[in-house]
């Protein structure tokens, strides 16, 4: 990032003396394009410059108390215990003051100050992010997002028109770069698939607006904004200066951090956050305007490397750096714009039997969608997945219904490129024989993943579920293998075994 000159303030802030707390000296500052950032120790303080760009515009001192104000009361609602509070600085003589009285002259943000090793970008370098940091992560932005604030105003920013130009304006911005940064090939393809998208898709996309997937999200959600401070994780530096940039669809704030990961090759942990997710918000058709997103998020981030490459004053190697990652980043928003075959995988057993493991690792590994029957049913009933379900939502009326989302869901995704695997029981023929045949005249591959194990383990994994959303109990197994129908010959050239004694998947016999 180019250093500007720092102003006689900023120098002065620079100094232990200007606190009336106990500093970590010395002060360091980072300067970014829009801001002072200033490390003490305990606390940060947060300048915002007087500049005016296309983006915001900070350039009088009225402007920049409001938006400093905007930036604690949104981001308070998220990490309530690192932003704590908007000071003036006075004037009285020669010194400035911090939140002294009179005339303000700037305005700081106060925050808590905590290591940058806490970045989940920081500890994904050190190998800390665990499958299990993912799902909380995914649970988290999931409740974000379905509390968040929608309205017809913020509903308007979901329409065709402002999206398309929002999207087009990266491809104008960037055309400079052909030839040099990424490929004649890669731009025009990267620039036909969004055009297509909009024409093609524009029922989907008002489908989005009329549901109420408009909202005021983070709008800059990605790993370098998410830190684990308190054994909590945090979500910090919600973009308050630019309405477009926040009141957006949730899958922009998804695709950041799924891109984010993809990127940095951690695409398990991306296949993660997004299944818990998307599990959690029941959004699965969001998940058809996934692609978009991910290559916009993708070439936003090659265009502002692309500045840097651009940029005179900087180094020779980071200039060298900024177009590997321009070029990369490129060439990454061109592959979410390629067609990939879908594929459906049906899983079949009984409780117990470990169905939902299994589909979780075959999702991992193959970057698939699970959707799991339990997580659908309660969506459908309105049930919270917390919740136990009561037993109105297991008549065999809503069974039927649970089953029909599920082929509608995994039809959709499929057709669509996903890899999608259908989590429940299918016991019964004429449930499998409809994904099957949806399949067939889809031209959609298909598989069946059989899990099956002894009844004494299929007990002991059922009494020491805790914190699952599946309600089943150890008195419904025998119900359960009553129901259970076996394969067809049909069927049987589709299905694998995965049965506890192998862990290994085989042809079924």
């Amino acid at each position: 990032m180019q250093q500007t000159a720092i102003p006689s303030l900023i120098k002065l802030m620079m100094q232990p003396e200007f606190y009336p707390h106990p500093v970590k000296e010395p002060i360091q500052l980072i300067q970014t394009h829009i801001s002072y950032v200033l490390l003490t120790g305990d606390y940060v303080y947060k300048i915002k410059k007087p500049v005016n760009f296309d983006f915001l515009n900070f350039s009088t001192l009225s402007a920049r108390n409001h938006f400093c104000q905007e930036e604690l009361r949104l981001n308070r609602l998220l990490a309530p215990e690192i932003y704590l509070e908007v000071l003036p600085i006075t004037q009285q003589g020669e010194s400035f003051i911090l939140g002294g009285e009179g005339e303000p002259q700037e305005y700081t943000l106060k925050m808590r100050q905590f290591s940058q090793d806490a970045l989940l970008s920081k500890m994904l370098k050190q190998g800390k992010l665990t499958p299990e940091l993912m799902e909380q992560l995914g649970r988290i932005v999931a409740q974000v997002h379905l509390q968040a604030k929608t309205n017809d105003y913020i509903r308007s920013f979901g329409a065709i028109a402002k999206i398309k130009d929002a999207i087009e304006q990266n491809y104008q911005q960037s055309q400079k770069y052909i030839g040099s940064l990424q490929t004649q090939q890669q731009y025009e393809e990267t620039k036909q698939f969004s055009d297509n998208f909009f024409s093609l898709q524009e029922a989907l996309l008002n489908q989005r607006q009329g549901n109420n997937w408009i909202r005021e999200c983070h709008g800059d959600l990605h790993l370098d904004n998410i830190c684990m401070w308190h054994d909590k994780i945090q979500l910090f530096d919600r973009i308050e200066f630019n309405e477009p940039f926040r009141f957006v669809d949730v899958m922009y704030d998804v695709a950041f951090l799924v891109m984010d990961l993809e990127a940095a090759g951690q695409k398990e942990l991306a296949n993660i956050f997004l299944n818990t997710y998307i599990e959690q918000t029941g959004d699965w058709e969001g998940l058809m305007i996934l692609p978009l997103y991910l290559s916009r998020q993708a070439y936003v981030r090659a265009k502002i490397n692309s500045w840097l490459w651009d940029n005179p004053t900087l180094s020779e190697e980071n200039k060298r750096q900024a177009a590997t990652k321009a070029s990369n980043y490129y060439h990454l928003a061109w592959e979410y714009t390629c067609p990939q075959p879908g594929k459906l995988i049906m899983m079949s057993g009984l409780s117990g039997s470990g169905k939902t493991t299994v589909a979780k690792q075959l999702a991992r590994s193959l970057g698939a969608i699970h959707i799991r029957s339990d997580a659908v049913r309660k969506h459908l009933s309105g049930t919270s997945l917390s919740q136990s379900g009561d037993p109105s939502i297991y008549t065999p009326a809503m069974t039927q219904k649970t089953y029909g989302r599920l082929l509608e869901l995994g039809t959709k995704l499929a057709s669509q490129g996903f890899i999608v695997i259908l989590d429940a029981k299918y016991d019964r023929h004429s449930l499998r024989s409809a994904v099957i045949t949806q399949a067939q005249n889809h031209q959609i591959p298909i598989e069946i993943v059989y899990c099956t194990a002894p009844e004494t383990v299929l007990r002991d994994r059922i009494l020491a579920r805790t914190g699952d959303i599946s309600d089943a109990t150890v008195d419904l197994l025998e119900s359960q293998k009553k129901a259970f129908e076996a394969f067809t010959e049909t069927e049987k050239s589709l299905v694998k075994i995965f049965d506890r004694k192998t862990s290994e998947r085989k042809p079924l016999d």
